[in-house]
This record gives structure tokens, sequence and C-alpha cells, in this order.
């Protein structure tokens, strides 16, 4: 696989510590990375994929905290590009576990013989690009240095925890963790009095599963979020044979929808049935599991206007139904955002959890948190005294994790300061000035597997055509670049995710600029985009 180089002073005598050369490096071994790997892999290529975490499995590695789970169907998550593997690996539920996710992950490594191409608890702290060389030199934390042509960062579009600056955190007494850095060993939270800062959807799947264990739960809310069943179930033996004999047709139907989930919306608009066919439809999808009361809706739904506010009433309702206090009922109920312009949490019990005696909501938009203190949270109105704090306050997404990297290009501009008023890329895959750098965790969103390995496929193509046509560059042109950007801004701007302060636009992060982070553009037009790029010869790349 890859080489050394030693190299000597010219006393020929003092030893310059080893380099490792390769022909691509990847930053990540979570799904995208492991991806990445068995397919450059498959190509011929020499690979080092350096990880910082103990274990592969990125997101699914990291996010142990009770009652994470998927939100897309368990069998539509997993690696397509193995018949052998769809048939061996039997999900258990049909919205898999995070333990069990880790197992599947860990089971992939194995089967492909993946780990021998790890380095695990190998952070790395900056990359840059050696012009004369035509080649990335990677720095780990440990000191370790690697090189190679190609530099694939597969770090994850929310893996960048974020943590609100709170004055006084070190000063609490008690113990404190983010959710997508849990313990390994896990938390003990029986009999505590536990607080949750934050209701997005990782404090939606944890609050519902803490709340059966601690002795008082304060949850700390800002924003209220529309938020649906989940009805999770067990796969039966019969279901499972099913599945199994049905996976060309699931992926297919995965391949043709805007998010690449297995639901399809329907043609007719809301407005266009009558009430009560309209409400017959509604309460069909509400009893059904998963995203299908939101992307197997009345195709208007997801555009801002009448259907979406009518929809956005009928699942406030189903809230205030579920919490018997209209107070606290209230507070839950999401009155600034429009229905679907953020990622819909899937609960199980979540709002039921606001009828227990020992569990608080406090709406920090109100009374906002002033700081930590050794007892516990001090907001503008209270202190509350806490055994346990778990910042549920989401991620950086997208560039934050590309932002920690410190990755240097040509003329030494880094990533991070051209990222300043939002990503600069071409199709969100390269970046002018940055040689065959290519950030895939910038490109995929949706049903993340089924966005990722097409992505994946198309990265490795471009990488076999610059070594069989003998260039030594690859990258976006600034002309590209630049039509992309105003591309992803007049096209984002008509769009649901736009339209709400979320991590979609960066608007959850103080200073961040609000901008659009990932493509306005559906799962199949940017497939065919792609297609059309590498069949003009990478059209809009400059090849050296």
């Amino acid at each position: 696989m890859g080489n050394s180089r030693k190299q000597t002073s010219a006393a020929g005598t003092d030893m310059v510590e080893k380099m490792d050369e390769f022909d691509a490096i990847i930053i990540g071994a979570g799904v995208t990375g492991l991806y990445s790997l068995y397919r450059l892999r498959k190509l011929g290529f020499s690979v080092r994929a350096f990880e910082e975490g103990g274990g592969v499995g990125g997101t699914w590695f990291w996010n142990r905290y009770p009652g994470c789970r998927f939100d897309s169907e368990s069998y539509t998550y997993g690696y397509s590009f193995s018949e052998e593997l769809l048939q061996e690996w039997d999900w258990k539920e049909h919205y898999s576990s995070q333990p069990e996710n880790e197992r599947y992950l860990n089971y992939v490594a194995d089967k492909f013989d993946l780990r021998r191409d790890i380095r695990l608890n190998s952070r790395v702290v900056s990359a840059v690009f050696d012009q004369d060389e035509s080649r990335w030199q990677v720095q780990l934390e440990d000191g370790h240095r690697a090189r190679s042509q190609f530099l694939i960062t597969s770090v994850g579009i929310l893996s960048a925890g974020y943590m609100p600056d709170f004055e006084g955190i070190d000063s609490f007494k008690g113990k404190w963790c983010h959710t997508g850095r849990w313990p390994a060993e896990g938390m003990d939270l029986v009999g505590k009095r536990v607080g949750v800062i934050g209701t997005g959807a990782t404090g939606v799947q944890l609050i519902a599963e803490i709340a059966k264990e601690v002795a008082h739960l304060t949850v700390f809310q800002r924003t209220a979020n529309f938020c649906a069943p989940l009805r999770n179930s067990p796969i039966d033996a019969q279901t499972q044979r099913e599945i199994k004999a049905s996976y060309p047709e699931i992926f297919k139907k995965c391949m043709e929808t805007p998010g690449s989930f297995v639901h399809q919306f329907d043609p007719r608009s809301a407005m266009e049935v009558s009430p009560e066919e309209r409400l017959e439809q509604y309460e069909r999808l509400w009893a059904e599991p998963g995203f299908k009361k939101w992307l197997a809706n009345f195709h208007d739904v997801m555009i801002p206007g009448q259907a979406n506010e009518d929809y956005a009433e009928f699942v406030r309702n189903k809230i205030r139904e579920r919490v018997h206090d209209p107070v606290v009922a209230e507070m839950l109920v999401p009155k600034d955002h429009m229905f679907g312009s953020k990622r819909l949490p899937c609960e199980s019990g979540y709002y039921e959890v606001y009828n227990q005696d020992n569990v608080l909501l406090v709406d920090v938009r109100a009374a906002p948190i002033e700081r930590i203190t050794p007892k516990g949270v001090k907001t503008a109105d209270a202190e509350y005294e806490l055994d346990v704090i778990i910042f549920a306050t989401g991620y950086d997404a997208v560039t934050g994790s590309l932002n920690k990297l410190d990755i240097h290009g040509e003329g030494g501009q880094t990533l991070k300061d051209k990222f300043t008023n939002g990503p600069r890329t071409y199709m969100g895959i390269s970046s002018a000035g940055f040689p065959n750098l290519f950030t895939i965790n910038a490109a995929s969103v949706g049903n993340f597997v089924r966005a990722a390995e097409p992505l994946v496929d198309w990265v490795s193509d471009a990488m076999c055509y610059v070594r069989e046509n003998q260039f030594t560059r690859i990258s976006a042109t600034f002309e590209a670049e630049d039509a992309w950007v105003d591309h992803v801004a007049e096209a984002g701007a008509k769009i649901l995710r736009t339209q709400a302060d979320s991590w979609f636009v960066g608007a959850n992060i103080p200073g961040k600029a609000r901008v659009l982070l990932t493509s306005p553009d559906s799962a199949p037009v940017m497939r065919a985009m792609r297609t059309e790029v590498a069949a003009n010869g990478y059209e809009g790349f400059l090849l050296q």
C-alpha cells in the first residue's frame, strides 16, 4: 500500500521523521469514509484513512446518547454496494438505534478488511498543499505526518459539536457533556436532577428516553419544534425476507425522490381536494411510521404558502392534544417557523414527558440563560439546581468540521478564511485554489448513505480520470465556483430550508454567515449535474 520516505540532512546524519506516502488520504472513518476507502482500494489506489475516534462509525461512534437512532428506515440507510452484505445483515428495527448502527459499520469494516488502512485515535490538525509536488501534507495531533496526491474530507455534516459560550461552565460542581461526545461508559442519570439545554432533533430523542429514570428533569427550550411520532417497531422474520427480496426496488425508489428517502410526495395540491379529504390524508399519514407525514404528503405542504400553514396547524393541534397543561402545550407549539423548514424530528413519547410531575419546561427565549453556576443553570428569572447538565445544543454544520482541519491551499490561503461568508465550492465538492481536495461532506444531504454512495462513486471516477490521463491536479475553476455560489443563493432563497433559522443556513452559530450550506437542488438533479460535468471532460474543473 503506501510507502515511507526517509530523508537525511546535507551532512547525511540527522534523520528527519519518515513521511508515509499514499495516493489518497481520507479524513474520517464514518459512513462516507468507509465507503470511500472500499471504493478507492478497489480501483487500485493506495489509501489511508485517519479517524479521530477510537473506533469506526463517525456519527454512530460519537453519538451514544440515550435514544439516538435513525429517522430514515434502516433498510434505506445501509450500504447498497454489496449484495452479499445486504443479504447477510438483519436490521432488527425499522428505525435502528445507535448501538446497532455502530455494530453494522464495524461489521462492514471487518467484512471488507478495511481496518488495515485505518489509523484510529488520529486527529488531523492541518493539511497543506505542496504546490511544487502537487501533494497534500497531512499533520496529526500526535506528530505523525503523511502525504498524498488526493485528499478527501469525510468529516460529516453534523460532527463539529456546538457549545454556547456560557459563562461559568467550569465552575459547575456536577457532571456535564455535549450529546455529540457522550461518554463511552455512559452516564448514570438514575435518581439525578438533570438539565437538558436544547430541544432539536437530538434533544427530542434524548429527553423522551432519560425522563424514564431521572429524579427530576429541567428542559431549557429556546425554540419549539414541529415533531412527529416515529412509531418504531421490531422487524419480524417475514418482513425481513420481504425487505431482502425488495432491495433493488427500495433503492430505485430512493434514487427517484428529492431527498433520497423511500417516500414519494402526493402530486395533488392540498388545497385542491375537499377539507374532508385533506384531513383524512393528514390523519392517515400521521398514523404511519417515520417521515411519511412529511415526505409522502401533498406536494405543496413543502412549499411556503396556504397548504404549508394548513398542515402546520394540524400538527400544532396534535401537540396540543398530547400535553395536558394548556400553558405548557402552547410553549411546545412552534409559531416562529414553517413546517418542514427544519428537518422534522421524529419522537417516541416526547410530548407525554411534559405530563410528568418531575419534568419542568423553561422558556429561555423569554428568560435567557445568564450563566452556569456551581449549582446549576441561572436564567434571567431563576437558578435551577442540577446534578447533571446535558448540552443538546447542536452542531456547527457542514463548514464547522472543515474549519477545524486548518486546510491550506495554493498560496497559503486557508479554506476557513475562504469560507468566512459561506462555502465557496463547485457543486459542494471542490474549491478553486485547493487542488485534489474533495469536500464530500459538504455535498451530501438527505437520506445520508443514499446521497453519499453516488457522490463517492463520482469522486473516485474523477480521480481515475486524472490518473488515466496523466494529470497531476484537478480543482474547480473560479468561474464555475462563482456560478455555483450564485446558484445556491438564488435557488436557495426560494426553498423552504432557508426560511427558518436552522443549521441548514448556519443560523444556530453566533457570527456565522447566514447562507445555505448545502445544495438547493434535489438528489436526482445533483446526480444528473455531476454526470453531465464528467461526460463533458470535467467541465468547470481545471485539469493540469
